[in-house]
């Protein structure tokens, strides 16, 4: 188990690190130099630690890169174009670069992030770019983040910037079952680790319970936001002869529903005549699907902007609002049955 910060010395540190006590000396205070790798070692050994030194605000305070950094668990799909716009634009404003890379979390035990204290002055996290443990690690030392599309963790004061997902899924499904008479609706749930994903499940739970339908466990497959795993999933699920009965898919985002919509079409089944399609983000291919997707208009680019401008304001010591939480809209188009 891990000890806490207030019990480890720089002795520990030192140790584990396999380095003198005057490497770790010169590391936190920056007055001699230190070789990268040796920093590297540093940086992860105290941060398994918790190691929590005096100097710590002082050495991230005084070491400048003019870097930020963005972190994120892939690249995959189209929803991160406006998210990058977004983040892009307050950088070069600022006159600073921006290193984006993919990471993990669970992969931690294996190699440490590509970006942090190490090589930038602060840092976007994406949804389960790391674990809550870490975030609480890297806050403890004073490093500037910032959460994207998801909330902090439990008693970390980290700024965050998100959307609304509960409210719109709920009235999303509330609007098949009401206007539409869809009762069987089936659920493609994002990666398990993130908020965006447990938020629109809950809507959606919310919204059957509202209406007297019972949860089904069998209506609801790991579509993961991604197209290509929504593909397999669905088709895997229908050439099931065995199969629960279905007239709707919640796809979970609009990258999820392309592959929905592959599935279907396939399988020979009409949307929205036989099954109602809906997605969430209202990503720029959206009205362009055939048919046009049903949606929930996410703010994607904004969150970039008002993320990196929070990061911003820690790094030039302003204060920031704990969490943003920006409003969605309902997109009404062809693919629920709507004309």
């Amino acid at each position: 188990m891990t000890r806490r910060s207030s019990s480890v010395t720089i002795r520990d540190v030192a140790r584990q690190a396999g380095v003198s006590v005057a490497t770790v000396s010169r590391y936190i205070n920056q007055n001699a130099p230190v070789s990268p790798e040796v920093t590297e070692r540093l940086d992860k050994v105290m941060t398994e630690l918790r190691y929590v030194p005096h100097a710590a605000a002082r050495h991230l305070a005084s070491r400048k890169t003019r870097v930020v950094g963005l972190l994120l668990n892939n690249l995959h799909n189209d929803f991160f174009v406006p998210l990058l716009n977004g983040v892009e634009a307050v950088i070069r404003q600022k006159g600073y670069n921006l290193i984006i890379a993919t990471y993990h979390a669970d992969s931690r035990n294996q190699m440490n992030p590509p970006i942090g204290p190490h090589n930038t002055d602060g840092l976007l996290v994406f949804s389960d770019g790391l674990f809550d443990e870490d975030l609480a690690s890297l806050n403890a030392i004073g490093f500037p983040m910032v959460l994207v599309h998801r909330m902090p963790p439990p008693s970390v004061a980290i700024p965050s910037v998100t959307v609304e997902n509960i409210e719109a899924t709920h009235e999303l499904i509330s609007h098949l079952i009401d206007v539409h008479g869809r009762k069987r609706i089936l659920f493609l749930r994002g990666p398990e680790y993130q908020d965006d994903s447990a938020k629109r499940e809950q809507g959606y739970k919310l919204a059957l319970q509202e209406h007297g339908i019972p949860f089904d466990e069998n209506l609801v497959l790991n579509g993961e936001f991604e197209r290509n795993i929504a593909y397999q999933v669905l088709c895997k699920f229908l050439d099931n002869g065995n199969r629960v009965a279905f007239d709707a898919i919640f796809t979970g985002d609009d990258d999820a529903a392309i592959g929905a919509l592959k599935a279907l079409q396939q399988h020979g089944l009409r949307v929205p005549e036989d099954v109602a399609v809906i997605g969430f983000d209202d990503l720029g291919f959206a009205p362009f699907l055939n048919p046009p997707l049903t949606t929930v208009r996410a703010p994607t680019e904004t969150v970039g902007r008002i993320a990196a401008e929070r990061l911003f304001g820690l790094l030039e010591n302003q204060p920031s609002e704990d969490v943003v939480i920006l409003p969605t809209e309902i997109i009404f188009r062809r693919s629920c049955g709507c004309q």
